[in-house]
């Protein structure tokens, strides 16, 4: 057997040689990875019957703990629901409660009644029949013994026993069911989550349907002592998150049509059990689009848990997502399991789309996709395990459609020279973006200094449709200027162009690149076209790490680039592919000197350095000691 991790001395590793010699825990609870404290939260939930909260990132198992919450509550409370007719008032049909697997029983014995009644009526309407075709033919008055005949049987159909027997519906079955109901309201409509009764358009002259047997149950009903699942809570209608509130604190609610101009608006039964466990979910926004006291409902008689999108890695972590491995092939029932190698390059990835060092990611939902399509690779293979080739391929096939778009930009661009990959070009940058999650793309971004039209002082002009945070940005690109180059810009307007950001930029980090472009047109100084650029800037000049270093790296590797520029904070983040390391060299750096010394090219570049340093030499490093408040 072999062990992927031995230098662990606190945590047991697995051994194994495949993942099928892993054991899948039978709890779902049990199969959740990386989320200890959402799954402690949501335990102790279950044992008092708390509401919960879950917000977090899409994919990082907040469907699969709100099932597992519903194995850990007690199943033996199930009841069955049925809906009677009302005699007094049709329109308001009856409720009846019982154990789990009696509301079969008691249908079945209504439908017997009734059955024995029509049978008894049928037998009556024959012998009737029969003695008026007797009649008739022994007084060979054959038309009027058959037209006779007719007129009776047609009464007959038509007239119905003061004690008619009216079988009950079976609204809510929960025979056989062993573990609490788990049903999911996502994306529900109000009749469907809260229970709606039938339209019927044959409601007159005796033909029409029952109001108890148009009555259906809501998933509000089917839920009752089990857990209520919703994700994306905040894009529900208020009205409807009104009434799924009420339907929380009575534990109770009557079922009505949900159409205005519906028959079923006339009719409303008694109110229905609903005593189900809320688990909603989401990310941050959805709070906004939250109904503000069924928020406070959760939060006052349950928990709110904020879920990780990453956790350390460590050995530990690592053998956790060997686990995660088996229970994907498990789940699937149809791909070979993982060898040794390809569950590392799993790990590997999990590594990468973490976006920090030292973090293996969460969003499980993600990288489950990519065992599938390794799988779904060594079958049609016709192998017997998956291994690091499968991976490797299944990188290829599975890519996000964001790495699709991306990878079509890089061959666009190139195609039509929006970017070069070599030689110098003043105030032009190659810039350094992310599209999606983590798919890097070349962002292109010039700078031209003109002559200023306001007798004032100068503009900066930036365009690419930006963000509030990169428009922030570009601004503080005048204060860094200023102060390392000692440039006087007030009598220059700066226009900035970000190229062909169609899908728009956002954040700070192409600060780095701003900062180069203007510089270098103001200096008329070169920038080195196969270097390209990421990083945001301090108003002092510092260069702070940003996000998706390593999908930025990968771009500039795809599209020629010679040189990448980096923050040295940034260095242990850098997890890129072996097909691209012999392709890029990565410089880190921590200052805006640093930048402009790897960026640009030319006679002037010296000249501007030096300038640069003695600036930097005179102007005072200067801070508050000891400050006091008052």
């Amino acid at each position: 057997m072999t062990n992927l991790n031995s230098n662990s001395n606190s945590f047991k590793l697995r051994t194994y040689e495949t993942s099928g010699d892993i054991k899948v825990p039978e709890k779902i609870i049990d199969q959740i990875i990386g989320q200890e404290e959402a799954v402690e939260t949501v335990k102790k939930a279950a044992k008092q019957r708390r509401n919960v909260l879950l917000i977090g990132e899409p994919g990082i198992g907040k469907s699969m703990l709100a099932k597992g919450m519903a194995e850990l509550l007690p199943g033996e409370e199930l009841q069955d629901i049925l809906v009677y007719p009302n005699v007094e008032d049709n329109h308001n049909p009856l409720i009846g409660v019982m154990p789990a697997g009696e509301g079969k029983k008691v249908v079945a014995n209504y439908k017997a009644k009734a059955k024995s009644q029509e049978e008894k009526k049928n037998l009556f309407t024959m012998i009737i029949i029969s003695f008026i075709l007797v009649i008739g033919f022994v007084m060979q008055r054959y038309l009027e013994a058959i037209i006779a005949a007719g007129i009776v049987l047609l009464v007959l159909m038509q007239m119905k026993p003061k004690t008619s027997i009216m079988v009950p519906k079976l609204l809510v079955n929960n025979e056989n069911h062993i573990v609490a109901p788990f049903v999911d309201a996502t994306g529900a409509h109000a009749g469907a989550l809260l229970g709606d009764v039938r339209h019927d358009p044959y409601q007159s002259g005796g033909l029409g349907t029952p109001a108890h047997e148009r009555v259906e149950a809501g998933m509000i009903h089917k839920a009752s002592k089990g857990v209520l699942y919703v994700d994306e809570m905040g894009t529900m209608k208020m009205k409807t998150q009104q009434e799924l509130l009420t339907a929380m604190q009575e534990k109770k609610y009557s079922i009505t049509g949900q159409s205005e101009t519906s028959s079923g608006a006339m009719v409303r039964s008694q109110e229905v059990p609903c005593d189900f466990v809320l688990v909603a979910s989401g990310n941050l926004q959805v709070l906004e689009g939250m109904h503000i006291a069924l928020r406070s409902r959760i939060r006052g008689y349950g928990y709110e848990v904020f879920m990780k999108d990453s956790m350390p890695d460590n050995p530990e972590n690592r053998d956790k997502l060997v686990q995660f491995v088996a229970q994907e092939v498990e789940k699937d029932g149809r791909i070979p399991h993982f060898n040794i190698g390809a569950v590392k390059e799993i790990i590997r990835e999990a590594q990468r789309r973490a976006g920090k060092k030292d973090s293996l990611t969460l969003r499980l939902r993600d990288l489950g996709g990519l065992i599938r399509a390794a799988g779904d690779i060594a079958k049609g293979e016709g192998a017997e395990q998956v291994t690091v080739a499968h991976v490797l391929s299944a990188k290829k096939l599975a890519r996000t459609l964001e790495q699709q778009i991306a990878d079509r930009y890089i061959g666009q661009r190139k195609k039509y020279k929006v970017f070069k990959s070599e030689g110098g070009k003043v105030g032009t940058v190659n810039g350094l973006a992310v599209i999606g999650d983590r798919s890097g793309i070349i962002l292109p971004i010039v700078a031209e200094a003109a002559p200023a039209q306001s007798k004032e002082e100068g503009r900066i002009i930036a365009t690419g449709k930006l963000g509030e945070i990169a428009k922030e940005a570009v601004q503080n690109v005048s204060a860094l200027i200023k102060k390392h180059t000692g440039t006087d810009i007030s009598s220059y307007d700066i226009h900035i162009q970000f190229l062909q950001s169609y899908e728009g930029v956002e954040g700070d980090s192409a600060s780095v690149s701003v900062a180069t472009a203007v510089v270098s047109s103001l200096e008329n100084i070169p920038v080195d076209q196969s270097v390209a650029l990421t990083g945001s800037l301090s108003v002092r000049g510092d260069v702070l790490p940003v996000g998706g270093v390593t999908g930025k790296i990968e771009a500039a590797a795809e599209s020629g680039i010679k040189k990448v520029l980096i923050p040295s904070s940034n260095m242990n983040d850098v997890l890129i592919e072996e097909r691209y390391k012999n392709k890029i060299e990565i410089i880190p750096v921590d200052t805006l000197n640093d930048v402009l010394e790897h960026a640009l090219i030319g006679t002037g570049k010296k000249g501007l350095l030096d300038k640069m340093r003695k600036i930097s030499d005179i102007v005072p490093d200067i801070g508050l000691k000891n400050p006091t408040t008052h």
